[in-house]
């Protein structure tokens, strides 16, 4: 049986890293890349056996999509699914900081979003899967968080446009949109928000949370195979929040 091709962002930590090992385990190659390239040979290292790849690299560069491109086009020929796991966060103040600073966390992410998807769609036919990790700050807002709820959706918005766009080819685009989820971008300022009185107070204590945890990046990378698998063969063009009840309360 032909095993299937999964390119897989910002795969070193946390969701992208959980997505990358459940991958390989259901028996794709998988394609990882990130920023971090000891940590990406160390997850190959770890991850079922499989024709997999690395390319170490930041997405936003136009070098390392060349380089992606050549790897593949060398190593695979084709491509099934892209499942978007890159991004960072940092605070930002809309109204004081330099616009050069404030771009930053957006340019990156929305301009990774759409090399990395433009480098996938050139190997992708019939059936291929366009996954994209946003969050719930695509459609909320939070204190010092402006440019990275903007970017996120942006992206949101990007996936419901490509899904119109490559829908003639077959290709389903869709986003995922967690809450809170126990990776090292948690941790702000040195401390693991998920730990402190004010996640306590406000998500378990307090009841905001109906499912009183935060996500394990697992639970995220379950719901990305699914949409990269067969049953998911009429999802296109959605944003799939994956919050424990979050954002149906207050």
């Amino acid at each position: 049986m032909k095993r299937k091709k999964a390119l897989i962002t910002g795969a070193a930590s946390g969701i992208g890293r959980a997505t990358a090992i459940r991958f390989a385990k259901e028996g794709y190659d998988v394609c990882l890349n990130d920023l971090q390239s000891t940590k990406l040979k160390t997850l190959l290292g770890e991850i079922a056996e499989g024709n997999h790849l690395v390319l170490d690299g930041d997405y936003t560069d136009v070098k390392t999509i060349v380089e992606g491109e050549r790897m593949i086009r060398q190593n695979w020929g084709a491509l099934d699914a892209l499942i978007n796991c890159a991004g960072l966060s940092e605070k930002t103040n809309p109204h004081e900081m330099e616009l050069g600073r404030w771009r930053i966390i957006f340019d990156s992410m929305v301009n990774g979003c759409l090399l990395i998807s433009q480098l996938a769609v050139k190997f992708m036919n019939n059936g291929g899967r366009i996954i994209h990790i946003t969050s719930i700050h695509g459609n909320r807002a939070e204190r010092y968080c402006s440019s990275y709820s903007m970017a996120k959706a942006a992206i949101n918005q990007y996936c419901r446009s490509m899904a119109i766009e490559l829908a003639d080819k077959g290709i389903l685009v869709n986003a995922i949109a967690p809450g809170f989820v126990d990776t090292p971008m948690a941790i702000k300022d040195g401390e693991n928000e998920l730990e402190s009185q004010w996640f306590k107070d406000n998500y378990i204590n307090g009841g905001h949370l109906p499912l009183r945890r935060a996500a394990e990046p697992e639970e995220i990378a379950g719901v990305a195979l699914f949409l990269a698998g067969a049953d998911a063969s009429y999802i296109t063009g959605q944003v799939i929040t994956v919050d424990g009840g979050l954002t149906v309360t207050f």
